[in-house]
């Protein structure tokens, strides 16, 4: 008999922001492959022997190969057992969960996604940004900030600069620089408000705020180190007041 796998986003970091959805999975799993970023908190879920196998992957550090863990889910799948694959944030937000649902299906396995909370919107709403605020912002963009290697520059940094959009970049921390000289040469204004957030929802959560033009050194200054999201925009001032007053 066949198993199946689920990808289930396990959300920002705290455990109590999991969805029932992925409790009920846990609980159900007989194999947990867990991303590195995800709070161990969240494994108090799973069943008295479930196997939990770490299958890290965080940018910068090294990680377990893409193509391991695939095969591993289809070999677990195959054996009859029930699998899922744990995420931090959403698996289909820069988790590579589409890469694996094709492949799972393609090997004939059956597919169960369930999403999570993303790092790109819980992060800001804990440092009171809301990123598509009425008076600031008639939209928002996700990036990431970490391009898959061997590519050539994707991002259109001028399409984005005259967007007029908030900008809620991923795994930008160790490219701030490059971010921050390539939008202000595409032309976005360099006093465009910024902030950071590192660990949201945790107890070491870390916010910084500044703009565009210092945003490399802000990190810096700040300390904030991966997982990070980055905010760019007029959503990102300090206070509403400040909102109100530049719709006026």
């Amino acid at each position: 008999m066949k198993g199946k796998v689920s990808l289930v986003g396990a959300g920002p970091g705290d455990p109590e922001l999991l969805t029932l959805a992925a409790v009920r999975a846990l609980n159900e799993a007989d194999v947990v492959l867990v991303d590195d970023l995800v709070n161990r908190a969240v494994l108090a879920h799973t069943r008295a022997g479930t196997r939990v196998i770490a299958v890290g992957k965080r940018g910068g550090a090294r990680s377990t190969p893409q193509a391991f863990i695939e095969r591993l889910m289809i070999r677990q799948a195959r054996a009859g057992r029930n699998v899922v694959r744990l995420k931090g944030g959403d698996p289909f937000l820069f988790g590579r969960g589409g890469e694996e649902r094709a492949h799972l299906q393609a090997a004939g396995i059956a597919v169960n996604v369930i999403p999570g909370i993303t790092s790109g919107l819980a992060a800001p709403m804990v440092a009171g940004i809301s990123v598509t605020h009425r008076e600031a912002s008639p939209g928002v963009i996700f990036i990431t900030g970490h391009e898959k290697q061997g590519d050539a520059e994707r991002i259109d940094w001028k399409a984005l600069a005259a967007s007029g959009l908030t900008l809620v970049i991923y795994m930008g921390v160790a490219s701030a620089q490059r971010i921050q000289c390539s939008l202000i040469d595409a032309g976005l204004d360099a006093a465009t408000p910024a902030a950071a957030i590192a660990n949201a929802t945790l107890k070491q959560q870390r916010i910084a705020r500044g703009s565009l033009h210092t945003l490399a050194s802000m990190l810096r200054e700040n300390a904030i180190a991966s997982p990070a999201i980055l905010v760019i925009g007029e959503v990102a001032r300090a206070s509403v007041q400040q909102l109100q007053e530049l719709a006026a």
